[in-house]
């Protein structure tokens, strides 16, 4: 199976068994990743809506089903690469963003969005491939 990886969107609507349309087929029989950064939001999500208990075991679950694509210095000098491209190109891009493009770039996987116009700027100039919603 081939690996995808999932943003914090895309993530969300799995969870919450939402994920639906053309993005949904083409995540059939691809190894779902997620990012450091998208678990770091999905529990800060928790936190800040207050989430319960069988909420937060729900999303434990989902974690246990995924594969997460950690920080590495691979990864943080792809971020840094990244970020400077797009500094220097008058283009600074969110942080968190950020280091989901570079967790692909470095690990050669391709990124599940809703959001392309958020990542169009590394698909672009940094080599980074968006799986067409």
């Amino acid at each position: 199976m081939r690996p995808v990886v999932l943003d914090t969107d895309v993530s969300s609507q799995a969870l919450k068994n939402r994920l639906t349309g053309p993005l949904a087929t083409r995540l059939i029989g691809a190894t779902w990743c997620v990012t450091f950064v998208t678990v770091a939001e999905l529990w800060q999500w928790a936190e800040i809506r207050h989430w319960g208990r069988r909420t937060r075991d729900q999303l434990d679950d989902w974690l246990s089903r995924v594969v997460v694509v950690d920080s590495d210095e691979t990864v943080s000098r792809a971020w840094g690469r990244l970020n400077a491209g797009a500094r220097l190109r008058g283009r600074s891009r969110p942080v968190n963003d950020s280091w989901i493009a570079a967790a692909c770039i470095a690990n050669d996987v391709p990124l599940a969005t809703l959001n392309t116009k958020d990542f169009a700027d590394f698909a672009e100039h940094d080599g980074l491939v968006l799986l067409p919603s």
